[in-house]
């Protein structure tokens, strides 16, 4: 009788230690993922609806259907964003080999910090819409600034870049992307 009360006591100190196992393994497993790599489930689905002011002109408002027939790169970017302002080179580079329009979503910012943003860095963006609610943002499934989306001219969404765009990125996956949407569309 003394044996079976000895065994209930070892299991006690055993549980924990397997809990502790199972929770350091998925720890372990989690330092060799890309963080740049999060999954979005809106990949290969149409692009959430929007209809958004301009930064320039919030009379005029872009939406989702009036972008229909172009193949874009929505940039979700703030002027109060460090790793926006490291993405920004690259964009502007994108820009000047016109190879993809680029419309920038102003996430949750101050209209005047935007455009003194812009003015300060140079404007890649064919568009630049005003998220100010951040609305938009959470429709399209954004963790934080800056993301990109590659959006097909059927309003399909592509690609999502987490984070900074890196040069890389240019020739490693938006050309190759780019050629991909267009042999679709033949």
């Amino acid at each position: 009788m003394i044996e079976e009360s000895k065994t209930p006591s070892r299991m006690r100190y055993l549980i924990p230690l397997f809990l502790f196992l199972i929770m350091a393994g998925f720890l372990l497993k989690g330092l060799f993922m890309d963080p740049r790599h999060i999954p979005s489930v809106l990949i290969n689905k149409p692009a959430p609806e929007f209809n958004l002011p301009t930064l320039y002109d919030p009379e005029k408002t872009v939406s989702k259907e009036s972008m229909k027939g172009k193949v874009w790169l929505l940039n979700v970017w703030a002027s109060w964003c460090g790793a926006c302002r490291a993405e920004h080179q690259v964009l502007n580079t994108i820009a000047g080999m016109k190879i993809v329009d680029i419309v920038g979503l102003d996430y949750k910012d101050e209209a005047v910090d935007g455009k003194r943003w812009l003015k300060q860095l140079g404007n890649p963006y064919t568009e630049v819409l005003v998220d100010k609610s951040g609305r938009t943002g959470i429709d399209f499934g954004v963790y934080g600034v800056p993301e990109s989306f590659l959006i097909d001219g059927e309003g399909v969404i592509r690609h999502k870049f987490t984070g900074p765009l890196y040069y890389p990125d240019i020739k490693g996956t938006l050309i190759p992307l780019l050629e991909k949407i267009k042999e679709g569309a033949k």
